[in-house]
């Protein structure tokens, strides 16, 4: 595009042409992916989620922390433990199907992470109910359902609530709240996603409310993908 324009001064008028480039087309129009802070990702093993910066096969990791054996129902109605997710790599969350507040947001961004790896066997998304008792295996396939989950890869699960509770607040360390004690009568609710390995380390913590955040997590299990 061009722009004319009239220029005088004490020796006469001239008509001036002045080239105009749009700033778009000096940028590439195709998006560049966000990719790993690292290419190597920390191990962690406390709510205090302290990287430490471990090779994959050294004596440190036989001793490390990682999430301990489970077993909970999906929204199918099958058996879901740890042997589910053998050799997987896996993000879990803590969610409730009548929460009114950040859940939808966080079904949702899972729902992101369900679409960029639907095709990809060796990456599995767990949701676990913080109110059991109420969401049964029925309430838990109707909101998979009417959410678009797919059941071969994200698994919404129900079952003993102390073992839920247990499992996010000390082995996940979802929760915020640092020595603050707690039990199971204190209601566990967080934004949290955490991203464990394919030995059950846990790799990293991000906010499920957070587009950059999930961003950020999609190009943490590619990295992932890359040590196996």
């Amino acid at each position: 595009m061009h722009w004319k324009m009239k220029w005088c001064n004490g020796n006469g008028c001239f008509l001036v042409f002045i080239a105009l480039w749009s700033l778009a087309a000096c940028k590439d129009t195709k998006e560049t992916e966000k990719l790993s802070r690292t290419a190597h990702l920390p191990y962690y093993r406390d709510a205090s989620f302290s990287p430490h910066w471990l090779e994959k096969d050294s004596d440190t990791i036989r001793s490390f922390h990682r999430i301990p054996d489970f077993e909970f129902v999906n929204q199918l109605g099958d058996t879901i433990t740890q042997e589910t997710f053998g050799n997987k790599i896996y993000v879990a969350d803590f969610f409730f199907t009548s929460c009114p507040g950040i859940c939808p947001k966080m079904t949702a961004n899972m729902s992101l992470l369900q679409k960029e790896f639907i095709a990809d066997d060796g990456v599995l998304l767990l949701s676990h109910s913080v109110t059991p008792e109420r969401d049964s295996v029925p309430v838990l396939k109707s909101y998979g359902a009417n959410k678009g989950v797919d059941p071969n890869k994200w698994h919404l699960v129900t079952g003993e609530r102390k073992q839920i509770y247990d499992l996010g607040r000390d082995a996940y360390f979802v929760e915020e709240d640092l020595g603050v004690p707690k039990d199971v009568n204190d209601f566990l609710h967080t934004e949290n996603f955490v991203l464990i390995d394919t030995e059950r380390h846990i790799r990293g913590i991000y906010n499920g409310l957070n587009k950059t955040a999930i961003a950020q997590l999609i190009a943490d299990i590619k990295t992932l993908k890359s040590e196996n």
